[in-house]
Parts: C-alpha cells; structure tokens; sequence
C-alpha cells in the first residue's frame, strides 16, 4: 500500500525535487505552498509523513507543526531549515515531539531515509 507524504515548501524548484525523487520510489506525494496550506492538507490527508520547511511566509513550519500536532500527538513531521539543529526554536519543538531538524539542503539518500522509516515502504534499488 502506497504511503501518503505531504512537503511543504515554498520554494517551487525544492518541492520538484522532492516530489520527482519520491514519487520515482512509489510513493504519493502531496504539496502544500505554505504552513496554512500545509496545516489543511494535514486534516484532509493524515499523510504518514510532513517534510516542511521552518521558514515560510503566512504561517512558518514551526507553528504548522505545532498546530499538526494539536490535531495528531502521533503525526510524524520534520522541518528541514537553513538554521542550525541546535537554535532554541528548533530544540522547543523536538522537545514537543518534533523527530528531527534537518539543516538544507536536504540530501537524496537522507530523504529516501526517512520515508521508508516512516512510511513503512520498502525502499527498491
């Protein structure tokens, strides 16, 4: 059974990226433009895995994602960002059950990773 992912992102040309490498392993990728968009699809989707961006306009990913996990204790999310794993804001929400801080770019092998290990799909080489 195919898993849903839901990226969030605004940068355009990541989201293609993202998109292009995970779908060429099976699996059903959903976007979202911004944390407001992100935080509706989530309802709509229960996706198996949200790769969201910290810094986005409207509604950053750190608030998305504490909105997500208002609505889902259980959701699995990572915020990939330009700012170091170890900022204050990036160790509050580990601390409220974030699984990881990613600092960009996020690399092929390392997202290929985290869907298998969230996902449950097994990865074909």
């Amino acid at each position: 059974m195919v898993k849903t992912i839901l990226v969030v992102e605004d940068d355009k040309d990541l989201i293609g990226i993202y998109k292009e490498i995970l779908e060429l392993h099976n699996y059903d990728v959903q976007i979202a433009l911004n944390g407001i968009e992100g935080v509706e699809k989530f309802k709509q989707l229960k996706p198996s895995l949200v790769i969201m961006d910290g810094d986005m306009p409207e509604l950053n990913g750190y608030e998305a994602f504490k909105q997500i996990k208002e609505i889902d204790n259980n959701a699995n999310v990572v915020i990939v960002t330009g700012f170091s794993e170890f900022e204050p804001k990036n160790q509050e929400v580990i601390k409220l059950g974030l699984i990881k801080v990613i600092p960009k770019p996020l690399g092929v092998d390392e997202l290929l990773t985290l869907a298998r290990k969230y996902t449950e799909i097994k990865l074909e080489r």
